[in-house]
C-alpha cells in the first residue's frame, strides 16, 4: 500500500489496479471513499482502461480481429508497478505484456499518477505509445464516495450540485450495460440533483452534453462537501448500487457500445488516439 499525506488529506493507493482505496479528510476526520464491501460492490475507485463501459458480446474489434474484453477493461484487475512515491506524489505503471497483447494488440505504458495539492488530490492518466502505429483506447475514473459522510445521516440529505445550470439528458443503458438509443431528461433545478434511493434503479446516469466541468456532493444539513473537477473529460457517469451508501462520480473519455452495434476500436464513440512516439495525459481532481 502506498500512502500520501499532507495537512489536509491522507491517501492510500493499492498497487492492484493502481486503485485509490482511502481518502481521509483530516480536518473533518471523515473517510470519503467507499470501503469496497464485497457483498455490495467490491471496488473503491477502479481505473478504466483500455475501454470504458461494456462491449457488445464482451468483444473488442481491432483490425478485423476479435478479442475478449470484459466491461471497463483489464487495468482495474491488473497489478501495477510502483514507479515512484513520496509524501505528495506516487506513480504507477502498467506496461504492455504478452498477456495484454493477446487481448489488446497495442504496445503501451499506461500510468496512473497521484499528486496531493493542498486539499485536493490530482489523478492523472498517462498513455505512452510504445508501438510503431497509433494506439486507440478509452480511459476513465470510477471513484466511489461514502454518502452519507457521517454516521446518523441519511442518503436523502445529500445532493449533487453542478457547476452551471444544465439541460441534462441521460443516455439509457440496457440490462447488459449497452446504450439502448433512448434518453430521458434529468431535471436540475438551481443546479442541483437530489440523491434518492431510486435514482439509479435503471443503472447509471450518463451525460454526454454536460457543460459543467465540476460537480460537488453537498448536504442539506451541514457545510461539508466533496468536489470532482474533470477539465479534460467529455462524458460523465453517476452511479450507485440501489440502496448502497455510496455515489460514483465517473469522468470518461470513452463509453459503452450501443446495443446491436459493434464497431472497430478506431471508430468507437469518443475513442482516444495517440500516434507513435507521442504521449497522452488527462487529469481530474478530488477536493474536500
Amino acid at each position: 500500500m502506498t500512502i500520501l499525506e499532507n495537512e489536509f488529506l491522507k491517501v492510500n493507493i493499492d498497487s492492484k489496479g493502481a486503485q485509490l482505496s482511502s481518502l481521509l479528510n483530516k480536518e473533518a476526520c471523515v473517510e470519503q471513499m467507499w470501503q469496497a464491501n464485497p457483498d455490495v460492490w467490491g471496488y473503491h475507485a477502479p481505473n478504466l482502461f483500455p475501454i470504458v463501459g461494456g462491449l457488445l458480446n464482451n468483444q473488442l474489434h481491432v483490425d478485423g480481429q476479435t478479442h475478449p474484453m470484459s466491461r471497463h477493461g483489464f487495468a482495474r484487475t491488473s497489478e501495477f508497478i510502483v514507479l515512484e512515491s513520496d509524501d505528495a506524489h506516487a506513480g504507477f505503471s502498467l506496461p504492455y505484456s504478452e498477456k495484454t497483447l493477446a487481448v489488446y494488440p497495442y504496445k503501451f505504458d499506461f500510468q496512473v499518477l497521484y499528486t496531493l495539492i493542498d486539499n485536493a488530490l490530482r489523478i492523472t492518466y498517462k498513455l505512452i505509445n510504445r508501438d510503431k502505429k497509433p494506439v486507440y483506447f478509452s480511459v476513465g475514473g470510477h471513484p466511489a464516495f461514502n454518502v452519507p459522510f457521517n454516521a446518523g445521516e441519511k442518503y436523502e440529505d445529500y445532493y449533487i450540485e453542478f457547476e452551471t445550470q444544465e439541460n441534462l439528458q441521460s443516455h439509457e443503458l440496457n440490462k447488459d450495460g449497452l446504450f439502448n438509443g433512448e434518453t430521458h431528461p434529468v431535471p436540475t433545478p438551481n443546479k442541483q440533483l437530489a440523491l434518492t434511493r431510486d435514482l439509479f434503479a435503471a443503472d447509471a446516469l450518463v451525460f454526454k452534453n454536460l457543460k459543467s466541468r465540476m460537480v460537488t456532493i453537498k448536504s442539506t444539513k451541514h457545510n461539508q462537501s466533496l468536489s470532482v473537477e474533470f477539465p479534460h473529460f467529455n462524458y460523465l457517469g453517476l452511479w450507485s448500487k440501489p440502496g448502497a451508501d455510496f455515489l460514483c462520480i465517473e469522468p470518461w473519455l470513452g463509453c459503452a457500445d450501443s446495443a446491436g452495434e459493434s464497431k472497430d476500436i478506431t471508430v468507437k464513440e469518443n475513442i482516444q488516439k495517440v500516434v507513435a512516439g507521442h504521449v497522452f495525459e488527462a487529469s481530474f481532481y478530488i477536493s474536500v
